[in-house]
């Protein structure tokens, strides 16, 4: 007898003694590793959707996981008979923004000056020698996100994209939001949650269509806790107040000038160039991190006139408003609900997932399905049509209460079914609050209403899909007119492109930070007020209008 395995999808019959990994390479499909299956490397981490019975008790490499997670060339076939469904940290083709759209920086010319250029047959890295060759000179810009990562591979002397990766982030095993990853890394000391982002990346780029040794630098956007713990930097003063990366405290100290960062590639474990440079952007200020300042790049904030704001909406959504003459930043803690965390049918944006979704007057519930398969779960997208939809025709109230004492909510038919409960909705209610009240409070202390802005940038994956009406109706997004609203898409790793292909726009962002106001919302007294507010589903007004009508 044998079990009966589900390896991302695809089916096997698993006997007694095999490891996970095996039974995976029997597939086809592969598992990052550095240690040939040793459990020394920690890379080959698997998560257990169903079956953990089957496998063998956890062994002592197995020891940094929790929950639902395996190292899977220590994890076993125990049984005789039974089920397993499992999968890799890359689940299938996920759909992450990788690119972005309607940036003013599309619009304007700027010249590419990148730091590696090319002499004759010398390759000069800041006019330093490093190689020689007639190839082309390739360069990655890679966005680092608590939930997704985005990889883009360009050409540095023409500014072509010539390929690009995305997927989920790897680490989710040390938790889902930015205060667990740091706990985890706190206390595994091994640097697990770093190398096991390596192998990943390592796999993305020895799948592009170039040779690997023909990249010489990589431009690293993300947030303040995910590019520190990428170069292998401590993270635990970010969990701790006032939540400084050691960065900023060794720039407040006199140690350092800046809070970018620069690394030889070999040292961070990437199959590149063995003298090619990582350069992590500048910070701004505290959870305010790289990702932010590229989003300030992409939007050429340096050189705008006009009173913008720019939001991505995530685990730790970041928003900025200002212009040329000033900037104010804030970061909101809003935890992963968004991005199908904690909820009980919520899903990244892979095949079967809702991403659209209405429901008529008799109650019929019509949804669009990632895919076009059976539906699965709801990603973000489908959790705001549908708490817009539950809104809008009064089977919820603002408070997030089902009319009637109503129980689960079927989304969807099915094996299991798909259902939506007032639980899911409180976690989503409180990651609202959070978004809500540090809009409310940006634009507070910068002492403007929102009718003020001439343009709200939505970045991110999850902004670009968001339907805005639905966004405005259940506030998650300011009630302005929709027209001064733009979906950008993944404005981070455009950043990170501008700056790896422009030193003088990497130098214009070095200044720039320097001179933006960090909001701190956690210290602001008006925070759990604004917070209790943002939880109900009702648009989003001025904060000003009560004092200042």
């Amino acid at each position: 007898m044998s079990v009966a395995l589900n390896f991302n999808g695809l089916s096997c019959e698993a006997d007694v003694g095999n490891s996970l990994f095996t039974c995976a390479e029997s597939l086809g499909i592969p598992v990052p590793t550095s240690c040939n299956k040793q459990g020394k490397c920690k890379e080959c981490v698997v998560e257990v959707a169903e079956g953990m019975e089957c496998l063998s008790q956890r062994s002592p490499p197995e020891a940094h996981l929790k929950g639902a997670f395996r190292l899977s060339c220590c994890a076993r076939i125990a049984a005789e008979a039974g089920a397993i469904r499992c999968h890799t940290m890359r689940r299938g083709t996920m759909r992450i923004e990788s690119h972005a759209f309607e940036l003013p920086v599309h619009g304007k010319a700027w010249k590419i000056d990148p730091a590696v250029r090319r002499e004759g047959e010398r390759i000069l890295l800041d006019g330093v020698e490093i190689d020689r060759g007639t190839g082309p000179l390739h360069g990655l810009a890679i966005d680092l996100g608590t939930t997704t990562i985005v990889v883009r591979l360009l050409n540095l002397e023409t500014g072509v994209v010539v390929a690009d990766s995305s997927f989920e982030n790897p680490q989710r095993f040390g938790g889902s939001d930015i205060m667990a990853r740091i706990q985890y890394d706190t206390e595994d000391r091994t640097k697990t949650l770093q190398r096991t982002l390596a192998g990943y990346l390592s796999r993305a780029i020895q799948e592009f269509p170039v040779d690997p040794r023909s990249i010489y630098e990589v431009v690293i956007a993300g947030n303040s806790t995910m590019r520190d713990m990428f170069f292998k930097l401590s993270v635990y003063s970010i969990g701790q107040s006032p939540y400084q990366s050691i960065t900023e405290l060794e720039v407040a100290s006199g140690a350092r000038t800046t809070t970018s960062l620069s690394e030889q590639a070999r040292r961070l474990s990437l199959p590149i160039h063995p003298k090619a440079r990582v350069y992590g952007l500048p910070i701004i200020s505290g959870h305010v991190g790289a990702d932010a300042a590229a989003c300030m790049l992409a939007i050429d904030l340096a050189n705008e006139e006009r009173v913008v704001a720019v939001m991505d909406i995530g685990t730790n959504t970041e928003l900025i408003v200002g212009n040329k003459h000033r900037v104010l930043a804030a970061s909101c803690p809003a935890g992963p609900a968004f991005e199908g965390g904690e909820i009980r049918f919520g899903m990244p944006g892979l095949p079967g997932a809702i991403e659209k979704l209405a429901i008529d007057a008799e109650g019929t519930v019509t949804t669009t399905v990632i895919g076009d398969g059976p539906a699965e779960g709801l990603c973000g997208s489908g959790l705001v049509d549908l708490l817009s939809e539950l809104l809008r025709t009064g089977r919820m109230n603002a408070l997030g209460r089902f009319e009637g004492g109503a129980g689960d909510f079927t989304v969807a038919a099915g094996d299991p079914p798909v259902t939506f409960s007032e639980a899911d909705v409180n976690a989503l209610a409180q990651a609202k609050g959070a978004n809500v009240a540090g809009l409310q409070i940006a634009f507070k202390e910068y002492g403007i209403r929102y009718q003020d802005l001439e343009v709200f940038y939505l970045a991110g994956g999850f902004g670009r899909h968001l339907n805005i009406e639905s966004s405005k109706r259940i506030g998650l997004i300011p009630n302005i007119p929709a027209e001064r609203i733009v979906q950008v898409g993944n404005a981070s790793v455009e950043g990170a492109c501008i700056a790896l292909l422009s030193c003088a726009k990497r130098a214009e962002l070095e200044a720039l930070v320097k001179r933006v106001t960090h909001c701190r919302l956690e210290t602001h007294e008006g925070f759990f007020d604004y917070f209790v507010e943002g939880c109900q589903f009702a648009p989003v007004e001025n904060a000003l209008e009560a004092t200042n009508p």
